[in-house]
């Protein structure tokens, strides 16, 4: 027999964007309903995304320390040679990602959202389907919001399954791979194709781009491009893969060569769609935008008091993104008058370095001369050469407005520098002028620094440069 429930909130999804919604219609009174059928609480970002993936990064990176005191010495330190147990590796991970369940569980008991675990399958806008455990699960909603996040994209000719792997499996793999060839030079494929290579793996990158992360200016990327070759990755740019078997990859060069490539892994990370299909948005007569759901600045679709967060709603697709959303539309459903307009949405990449962007780069005022760019180098920064940071290339570059010196953008590459994404997104919001950020006194030492001087330079009058 089918239950019946009714509510004036139904989220799909409980990811960044999902819970957060959750959390937040609770805090405002509303009776709310969250349907989790995906990955668990957290979604993709805290199972098997932003959160796992960066404690394999920072795992990789003790790693790597260590082997470099047993290489010869480094700091006057030295150590014996280390070895990795990747279950035992995989299984804190796990217990990070048990840890923060648990908690986004407890937040949303304390905002008194019940939680339904399983798969929703919408009837009409707003009803769906619930098939759980212990049945189905009939609900109908005043309020319906869409966070259905996003799935790896697959290739027709190399579909996910045994040593072809995804970013999930190849973040609870249980040793680490002796050849692991990844496709696509993004984000994803680069955060794990250097954390791998930092482990022992030989790593090879096929890109069909000219370039490794090809949405980054020249300038922000050749400081991975250098770490890449100095660790000897492999770089095949401007190739396309093909299929695999018997342990070989096969690719197409930029000359047009086939060549065969030796992987006992292939991580193929050529980018993620918005998850669409399987349960009903067909019957719920929302417009579309291409492949995603499209939403006004209220995030709310063509259907009345239909809304949607996240990655379902298109570029970028990032979990902060996601979570101001589900704010925004949570509180707009309480009756306060809100929009999602952000001035800028800070993206960083866990690379070797670090790369952080926030609004414009150089690539967006090409050719303008009504703007300033200043560039400061971390290699004049006493915080970063006493953290082995200024020896890479790492910089922080500010672009800003010539007539009235309103800061248009920050950029910066570098080790640790994704610390000061919130910084750069925060300047940028508050309409921060070049002369706000020179006015602030930066703490001494620290990488912020650069950002301080960044903006003294493009003034004219930089100190340390």
């Amino acid at each position: 027999m089918t239950q019946t429930l009714k509510t004036k909130v139904l989220i799909i999804g409980a990811g960044t964007g999902g819970y957060v919604a959750g959390i937040r219609c609770g805090q405002l009174g509303l009776d709310t309903v969250l349907v989790d059928g995906g990955d668990g609480l957290g979604g993709t970002c805290l199972n098997v995304g932003c959160i796992p993936s960066k404690a394999i990064i920072h795992a990789a990176g003790k790693f790597e320390t260590v082997a470099k005191a047993a290489g010869g010495g480094t700091l006057g330190i030295t150590a014996a040679k280390p070895a990795i147990d990747l279950k035992q590796t995989v299984a804190w991970k796990d217990g990070i990602v048990r840890k923060l369940n648990a908690g986004v569980a407890a937040l949303l008991k304390k905002a008194k959202v019940k939680v339904i675990k399983g798969w929703a399958k919408f009837e009409d806008a707003k009803t769906c389907i619930v098939q759980t455990d212990d049945g189905d699960i009939r609900i109908t909603a005043e309020h319906v919001i869409l966070a259905t996040g996003s799935e790896p994209v697959e290739l027709p000719f190399l579909p996910f399954g045994g040593d072809v792997i995804s970013s999930t499996e190849a973040l609870s793999l249980s040793e680490v791979p002796k050849k692991l060839v990844v496709v696509g030079g993004g984000y994803i494929g680069l955060e794990l194709g250097i954390a791998f290579r930092k482990l022992g793996a030989e790593v090879a990158i096929v890109e069909m781009a000219e370039r490794i992360l090809p949405l980054y200016d020249k300038a922000l990327t050749d400081p991975v491009a250098k770490w890449l070759e100095t660790h000897g990755v492999e770089l095949h740019l401007g190739a396309r893969a093909g299929g695999f078997g018997d342990g070989k990859l096969s690719i197409t060069t930029r000359d047009g060569e086939p060549l065969q490539l030796d992987a006992d892994k292939v991580l193929v990370t050529v980018g993620r769609r918005p998850r669409t299909q399987g349960w009903g948005l067909e019957n719920m007569g929302v417009a579309m935008a291409g492949p995603f759901v499209k939403i006004d600045q209220r995030c709310a679709t063509s259907m009345k008091n239909v809304w949607a967060v996240g990655d379902l709603t298109g570029e970028p697709m990032l979990a902060h993104k996601g979570s101001a959303q589900g704010e925004v539309v949570a509180e707009i459903i309480a009756g306060h008058d809100r929009v999602f307009d952000p001035v800028t949405i800070a993206a960083v990449c866990f690379t070797e370095p670090e790369i952080v962007s926030a609004g414009l780069g150089p690539n967006d005022v090409a050719g303008r001369d009504d703007v300033i760019q200043s560039v400061f180098p971390f290699a004049a920064i006493g915080r970063a050469l006493a953290i082995e940071a200024g020896e890479d290339g790492g910089f922080v570059r500010v672009i800003a407005s010539k007539a009235d010196h309103r800061i248009l953008g920050v950029q910066a590459v570098g080790q640790h520098v994704s610390e000061l994404s919130n910084s750069f997104a925060q300047m940028l919001e508050m309409g921060a002028v070049l002369e706000d950020v020179a006015g602030t006194i930066h703490v001494h030492p620290t990488l912020g620094e650069a950002f301080h001087e960044a903006s003294l330079r493009a003034l004219g009058h930089a100190i340390h440069i």
